[in-house]
């Protein structure tokens, strides 16, 4: 990847952490709204609404409780555009950006000028969203504040090691080198919002603790969303709710003597250890070791097939971040999480 490269020579780079659990929704918008998930309220792609008692994808921005980055730059009176490969995206953080695409609902203007969109299950889709950021970079001088999200369909089918992989990553790498070319001028940042693992085993926390007679009420998993080609709506995380408090202890115990259970942690304990808003998360916390996810199977525990990839637990934290042509940027050790980005952009002062 020769364009990321002399960004590392060039500019910022360093390894940083992803929010907990590490999964799309809660990271995009702790980058996003520059903040932690106590404050801006996403604590998942899922989540039980304990008040209606359904289980509901967290992608209604009418959920986020802080500002956008979009709200933050309107302060200044920069305009900005939300690209993403993924609409849930678009419903979730649209707040304030003046253009917001997705190839998911592409209009026709859109398709007259880049082509039909490529399905959401492609690496192509992501070439088409950042063709769509170059298109605006080339077109839209009035725009100051260009927010690009792509898919990770690609980590999620292959290896880093595969073909596959490769391909899509030197074709990003070369979008990325037109991103700059087309505007020198700009800052650009860039950093992930999860990594990915390996997993062999899946467990469903509801059919394992009723078979050995502590039922629960419900046990999410933090990453399922609607794109289940990807993951099957399994993840390293999982809320658990109890039927009664008086549970609480014995279902941890419980769950903890599973194989590849990591850590179980209480509602307190996981709201103040991952900065989470401890109404929207389970009574209990699971998280997987590198090897293990969970959600709903026909029967309570599965063998994953060799090629099954996915994220949520601690072990998917590790990102990269980026800051290309930034001059105005912190010093490096300011940045320890991917949030910090968005941390920094339009909080006070000039804008970058």
């Amino acid at each position: 990847m020769p364009t990321l490269e002399s960004w590392k020579r060039t500019g910022l780079f360093r390894r940083v952490r992803s929010v907990m659990p590490s999964v799309t929704n809660v990271n995009n918008a702790s980058i996003c709204c520059g903040a932690w998930p106590s404050e801006h309220g996403i604590t998942g792609n899922s989540y039980l609404d304990e008040r209606t008692g359904r289980e509901e994808y967290m992608e209604d921005g009418g959920l986020l409780q802080a500002p956008t980055l979009f709200e933050r730059a309107a302060r200044f009176d920069v305009r900005s555009a939300l690209l993403s490969s993924k609409k849930k995206t678009t419903t979730l953080l649209a707040r304030g950006a003046e253009v917001v695409l997705t190839p998911e609902r592409a209009s026709a203007e859109w398709v007259r000028l880049l082509g039909p969109p490529p399905g959401i299950y492609s690496r192509e889709v992501n070439y088409w969203v950042i063709r769509a950021g170059l298109h605006l970079l080339r077109t839209r001088t009035d725009l100051g504040c260009l927010y690009i999200h792509t898919t990770d369909y690609a980590m999620h089918m292959w290896p880093p090691e595969a073909r596959e992989s490769k391909e899509h990553m030197a074709q990003l790498d070369a979008l990325f080198g037109e991103l700059a070319s087309a505007s020198p001028d700009a800052a650009i940042l860039l950093t992930a919002d999860h990594g990915m693992n390996h997993k062999g085993r899946c467990w469903d926390l509801v059919k394992a603790c009723g078979i050995r007679g502590r039922p629960i009420r419900s046990a999410i998993s933090a990453g399922r969303d609607a794109y289940l080609k990807h993951h099957g709506g399994f993840s390293g995380a999982a809320w658990v709710y109890l039927n009664s408090r008086a549970d609480a202890d014995p279902v941890a115990s419980l769950i903890a003597s599973l194989p590849g259970v990591e850590r179980v942690l209480t509602r307190a304990e996981a709201a103040r250890r991952f900065h989470l808003m401890p109404e929207r998360i389970g009574q209990l916390i699971v998280l997987g070791d590198r090897d293990t996810v969970f959600g709903p199977l026909e029967q309570e525990t599965r063998q994953l097939p060799g090629g099954y990839r996915s994220h949520g637990s601690l072990h998917e934290t590790d990102v990269p971040l980026f800051i290309h042509n930034a001059q105005a940027a912190p010093a490096p050790d300011y940045f320890q999480y991917n949030l910090d980005i968005g941390r920094w952009l339009y909080r006070s002062g000039k804008p970058v």
